[in-house]
């Protein structure tokens, strides 16, 4: 893997390791105030940038754009806004730093939707079918040797 779907996903591994130790933290002090800043921090840190590193990586004509780099700026710009935004809203000190990370978030959200209908409209053969891309000789041949040895 590389490029841009390396980095989705390097990221993503990193942000399941901060939750994780989030999570532990949690669990440790029995406190667990802050755990819609730790699902957060899991969705839009960990799952989201999982998936979209998979998207770029199967589409890589997508990833080599430049609002696939801004989408990756945004995403991350968003993440580091919301989480700790999340954690100052649930303390009490404000709530502008979740808003902004949400609007941010949202952005790199309608910038994935772009990209993902330009990659579809660029498409021009579909994807070939596990069925075509299997060669139906090496199916009976694989077939035929495990019956000999059963």
């Amino acid at each position: 893997m590389r490029g841009l779907a390396f980095w989705f996903i390097l990221s993503a591994v990193g942000y399941l390791v901060l939750g994780v130790v989030f999570g532990i933290y949690m669990a440790a002090s029995q406190d667990h105030t802050l755990s819609p800043a730790h699902g957060h921090l899991n969705l839009v840190g960990w799952v989201s940038m999982a998936i979209f590193g998979l998207f770029y990586h199967l589409v890589p004509g997508a990833a080599a754009t430049r609002l696939a780099k801004l989408h990756f700026a945004v995403m991350t710009a968003g993440l580091w806004l919301l989480v700790p935004g999340i954690v100052l809203a649930i303390r009490g000190t404000t709530e502008t730093l979740a808003a902004l990370g949400s609007v941010v978030t949202l952005a790199s959200l309608l910038l994935f939707l772009a990209i993902l209908a330009r990659s579809r409209v660029r498409t021009r053969h579909p994807a070939p079918s596990l069925a075509s891309a299997v060669d139906r000789t090496d199916v009976r041949a694989l077939d035929s040797g495990l019956a000999t040895k059963m």
